[in-house]
This record gives structure tokens, sequence and C-alpha cells, in this order.
């Protein structure tokens, strides 16, 4: 399959409610929360200095989130209403599924009160934003498991590309909830153990930590004095034969951008503490990227559907600072120019997702 080159857009705005205290842009990972547990759960910040304090009552977490994350993004753009939102999420508002597939049974069906079947559908977040945004302008959601975010952003540089947007409200959500930890436990997902997140990598027993978030960002084709770089190129692929095709797909993808792994100053890997999901990003580094510096971060946010959108909020921050922060890479060397970023990231070893990022 042939990669196109596509258009490239800047990262003009950010925002990020994580399991880590991200929503503070003045700060980069300066405080690492660090716990022992096999789920890590977002910092929640003073909602009600987002969303109407009336709201906030009504609102279930995952609509908090999304809604805050959006509003720092769009303060920190200091942006007018934008031309199209475009959001991805694996699982949607699975709290307000829960809450009303749990009623319905124990109502036999009946006297159901319609809230939480309105907000359990996936789009809930994304049109919730728009309400409040005012904003009457495309509006789409995303829901393709392991690589939901990279879809929206794939449309996103779209949008700008056919000239249908200047600038693009682009986000990626999911929450965690009891009900979910304990299914996707019984499937192997999680630790069986508590284990300390900053430790993760060193803990070789099967499964990874469950995490969550919402991360947003202003994109558009346009830089600002704000900008933090741009995303120069995204391609997504489905379960791959071997790791020969991964490199393959990756060498590719950089010679769409007349660049070579060579040209890559870091690439952020998507490695979970699982064994058998990490062996692919092992192989890689022993072979591809063996003169290459790699790092993680799935240690910060845990593993989740689009934590993706994680990785792309510290890409951005450290293109923007030209500062890897020490938990995520504690021997790179001090004054190294940073250009170009490379993302690669799986899910279960079945959803693939490149990511190209450049100094803005």
């Amino acid at each position: 399959m042939k990669i196109r080159r596509m258009q490239q857009v800047y990262i003009n705005g950010l925002g990020n409610i994580s399991p880590q205290k991200t929503f503070d842009n003045s700060l980069f990972l300066d405080e690492i929360v660090t716990v022992e547990s096999s789920r890590l759960k977002c910092q929640d910040p003073n909602y009600k200095e987002y969303i109407n304090g009336d709201m906030v009552r009504r609102m279930s977490r995952i609509i908090k989130m999304g809604v805050a994350a959006s509003g720092i993004c769009m303060q920190d753009a200091g942006s007018p209403l934008p031309d199209a939102i475009i959001t991805g999420t694996g699982l949607g508002c699975i709290e307000d599924t829960e809450k009303f597939l749990s009623t319905l049974i124990r109502n036999n069906e009946e006297f159901l009160t319609p809230t939480s079947f309105i907000q359990s559908t996936h789009n809930t977040v994304s049109a919730q934003i728009a309400l409040l945004q005012k904003c009457h302008n495309y509006n789409f959601t995303y829901v393709n498991r392991g690589i939901s975010f990279e879809s929206a952003l794939l449309d996103s540089i779209i949008q700008c590309r056919l000239g249908q947007a200047t600038t693009v409200l682009l986000g990626g959500v999911d929450e965690l909830t009891d009900n979910s930890f304990t299914i996707m436990n019984r499937l192997g997902h999680w630790k069986r153990k508590p284990v300390n997140n900053l430790g993760l990598f060193q803990d070789k027993t099967r499964g990874s930590i469950a995490g969550e978030g919402a991360a947003f960002f202003l994109l558009s084709p346009e830089k600002t004095g704000n900008s933090y770089a741009k995303v120069i190129g995204v391609d997504t692929f489905f379960k791959p034969m071997d790791t020969s095709e991964i490199q393959s797909r990756i060498q590719r993808f950089l010679q769409t951008q007349d660049l070579s792994i060579e040209g890559i100053d870091l690439v952020i890997l998507g490695m979970n503490g699982d064994p058998s999901q990490d062996l692919v990003y092992d192989q890689l580094r022993l072979d591809l990227l063996k003169d290459v510096r790699t790092s993680c971060f799935k240690h910060l946010c845990g593993e989740y559907f689009t934590s993706g959108a994680f990785a792309l909020w510290l890409a951005a921050k450290i293109l923007k600072h030209q500062r890897i922060p020490q938990v995520v890479f504690p021997d790179f060397p001090a004054n190294t120019k940073l250009k170009n970023i490379l993302i690669y990231n799986h899910y279960r070893n079945l959803d693939h997702s490149l990511m190209l990022i450049s100094q803005g």
C-alpha cells in the first residue's frame, strides 16, 4: 500500500488531563505521580474553573474530562470558534453505558430515565463541547479501537488540506471504570499484582497497567507565536505479519517525508510493560532503531485505546521546550537539538500507528 505525503499542520494549543498533573500548561512533568497499583486514574483539576458549577454536577466523569481538556486547549491557543471538532475514543462514555444497562436490568426494562442513555453514546464528549462552544461546524467522533485517535488526527489533516477548516479541535478521550477494568483483567490485559508505575518496565510479569485520559489539540495549517510543533504525517496499519513488515512500513513512511531513520532525533515507543506486547518494540530496538534514541510513555499514563494522544502531547511539549523530562529519558544528553520525533504505538499488536512530529 502506498503511503501518501500529506499537508503539515501546526499544534497551536494543548489541553491534557491524565494520570499525571498535566492540566497546567505552565508545567512539564515537573512533579511525577507514582502509584503502586494495576491502574492509573486521572488527576482531576478543579472542574468548576472550566465548567459551570450546575453543569458539572450533571456531567459524567469522561464528559468533565473532555470538556475541561478542550477548554484548557482553547484557552492555551487563544483561539476563536474552531471550524471542526474531531475526537477519537475506544470505549466512549462507558460509565453512563453501564449505568443505563444496570438500570435496565434492575427495573425490568421499565421506568428508565433518559439521561444515562443520552450521555452513553460515543460522540457525547464532542457534542457537549460543541454545545458549550456554540459550535455548529463539522463534528465527528472516530471509534476504531487502538487507532481511534490517529484516525481523528488523519481526518483533521484532511479537513485542513481540503480547505474545509483552518482550525480543528482534535481530541482523544477514554475513561476507566471498575467494571471495564475487571472485564479486561479477566482477559489478562492487566498486571495481577500491584506494580509501581515507574518500575513498570522492570516488572516482567504478564499484563500492563490500565490507564485513561483526555488530551486535546488545536490544529491549524498556519503557524502562530504559540505553536508547539507541526505534525508532518500519520499512518495506521492492521495486524502486520512480523517485525520486518513493521520495519518496512516505518521506512516507507519516513521516505514519504524525505527522511530516513537517521534523521529522527527521538522515537517514542508505546511499550506497556507486558513482555508479549513489548517484544515488537524490543526487536525494533535491536535492529532498525539500534542507533536511534528511544523512550517510552505508558508508565506515566497507562494503557488505553487513545494513549497515542498522550504521546502526541509529550512530543509536542518536548519540541516546544527542547527538553526531555528525566522520567521519560533520564540519560538524554543536555543541549541536544531536537527537531524530528517519531511516535510508534500499537494496541495488542493489532492496531499500529505512526506519527511524525517536527519542530514548529
